[in-house]
């Protein structure tokens, strides 16, 4: 029996198992952020329309839903921040997973993991970003201070998989995914990244791709499944944008296009896949970096084939230094600096590709069309009802035209200025986006999209919203909210 029809089925009986209306992964089914939901409430808010509030510890991860549940990730204690590993408020700081009543809120169980370091993360991060994935038979969670756990839908412990420890500056994003009978995580990281793949019922390897040819991403990647052959997992990566086989993680197609540090999760919708990327300090053209071997000629007063800070001063002193040297030594190697060069020449884009054969496909037509303005940082497009949606910090939004990539109609959400890190989710018609402040923003989608009311959660928001009938879920800073009409029934 071949693998795509192994994964076919595996797909059809968690199908029995987990409704339509479930939220499976990060950002529900396939990462879409699209949902079949109807009934949701438009006005909401900490005194409007809340059928429960619970009260949670921090962590950024996003509500996921299957069946009666609600499952997160949090963390308590154990902060660390910028670059110094050793600025740790409370040592004892704990990891959890959590399962949630969905019509009450009650909490049902809640599971410590493992914690045996403490890796450093931005404010804007947490040691509880991963998002779980659920499936008919387990919940499957990422910590980047331990590595993979797999529980029951009870909360039973079925295994533990270590991994790290982690070299990335900014703390981990990348959510597990569960793809037939494993449970994939991207690990990428400023040196030695790859991408796994765990089986669900045993936590034994299933296999194991290098990706040192990228430094640090945040993305949770998405499944595309070609008209023949393997399924594919498409990763998001420094510069550029790969397939990856389901079935043996084996490489199979790439793209050189994209930003130095994705952070967005793929839209795949028939044989298009929309992938984002933005991040400061690429793109900067005229602006060419010197090769290693020249700045080695310069700058190598000691003559041993690497450059050390007061060095590097000398042939290139703008240089961050910390950001450069990926692998912490002390030294900047060759493929520190080569990693530089690239990002410095990296362009980042919304890219819209058509996949069609195997390896560089760069050059091969694949690439659809592409737009370099109006990208967001953090938030993942969005495709509803065959309009492309973004949303960038400062309140731009921007409908596209999925087809050709132009620009349908564009406009600030008035009330909701700040960053973002919630991605927008669709569903009834209506889109909701929330920027970092709280300030939620209920649009109706089209091509000619209209606001149709603003709300104010009065709370930091970095988890992306969840929905299924008549029921919206927040994950606040310190709570989970559920809203929903309230004189509407379940």
């Amino acid at each position: 029996m071949n693998f795509r029809l192994l994964t076919v089925l595996a797909t059809l009986l968690a199908a029995q198992l987990i409704s339509a209306a479930d939220w499976n992964r990060f950002r529900g089914p396939n990462g879409s952020g699209v949902s079949d939901a109807t009934s949701l409430p438009v006005e909401f808010g900490p005194e409007t329309n809340v059928l429960w509030k619970t009260a949670l510890p921090v962590g950024h991860s996003s509500p996921i839903i299957v069946g009666n549940r609600i499952y997160l990730t949090a963390a308590e204690g154990g902060v660390v921040t910028g670059v110094d590993r050793n600025k740790i408020t409370d040592k004892d700081g704990t990891l959890f997973t959590l399962a949630i009543d969905r019509e009450n809120g009650e909490i049902l169980w809640k599971q410590q993991a493992p914690r045996p370091r403490f890796e450093r993360y931005q404010p804007t991060n947490s040691a509880a970003s991963p998002s779980p994935a659920v499936d008919g038979s387990g919940v499957y969670v990422f910590f980047g201070d331990f590595g993979l756990l797999g529980y029951s839908l009870d909360g039973a412990e079925r295994w533990r998989y270590p991994l790290g420890p982690f070299n990335n500056v900014n703390g981990h994003g990348s959510s597990p995914i569960v793809v037939g009978n494993n449970v994939v995580l991207v690990c990428d990281q400023d040196d030695s990244g790859y991408i796994i793949a765990v089986n669900k019922n045993t936590g034994k390897l299933s296999w194991k791709t290098d990706r040192r040819e990228t430094t640090r991403t945040y993305v949770t990647p998405a499944l595309f499944e070609p008209a023949t052959g393997d399924p594919q997992i498409i990763v998001p990566s420094a510069n550029f944008i790969a397939s990856y086989s389901a079935r043996t993680g084996e490489k199979l197609w790439w793209v050189y296009d994209g930003g130095w540090q994705p952070k967005s999760t793929p839209v795949v919708d028939g044989e298009r896949i929309f992938v984002s990327s933005w991040e400061g300090g690429g793109g900067r053209p005229g602006d060419e970096l010197p090769t290693f071997d020249e700045i080695l000629s310069q700058g190598d007063s000691d003559r041993d084939g690497r450059l050390s800070a007061p060095e590097i001063k000398v042939v290139a002193p703008r240089t961050n230094f910390v950001n450069t040297d990926l692998d912490e030594n002390g030294f900047l190697e060759e493929r520190d600096w080569t990693f530089f060069r690239a990002r410095r020449s990296s362009r980042s884009a919304l890219t819209a590709i058509r996949p069609d054969g195997l390896g560089d496909l760069t050059k091969s037509g694949a690439i659809a069309w592409r737009l370099e303005r109006f990208l967001p940082n953090s938030p993942s497009p969005l495709l509803y009802k065959n309009v492309l949606y973004l949303v960038k910090d400062g309140g731009i939004f921007t409908a596209l035209d999925p087809a050709t990539g132009e620009v349908l109609k564009q406009g600030r959400l008035a009330d909701a200025l700040d960053k973002y890190y919630s991605s927008p989710i669709a569903a009834d018609g209506k889109i909701y986006t929330i920027d970092q402040t709280g300030k939620a923003t209920v649009v109706e989608a089209g091509a000619d999209w209209k606001i149709l009311r603003s709300n104010d959660l009065a709370e930091e928001v970095f988890a992306t919203p969840a929905v299924t009938d008549g029921r919206l879920f927040i994950r606040t800073r310190r709570a989970l909210y559920c809203f929903g009409k309230k004189n509407a029934g379940p």
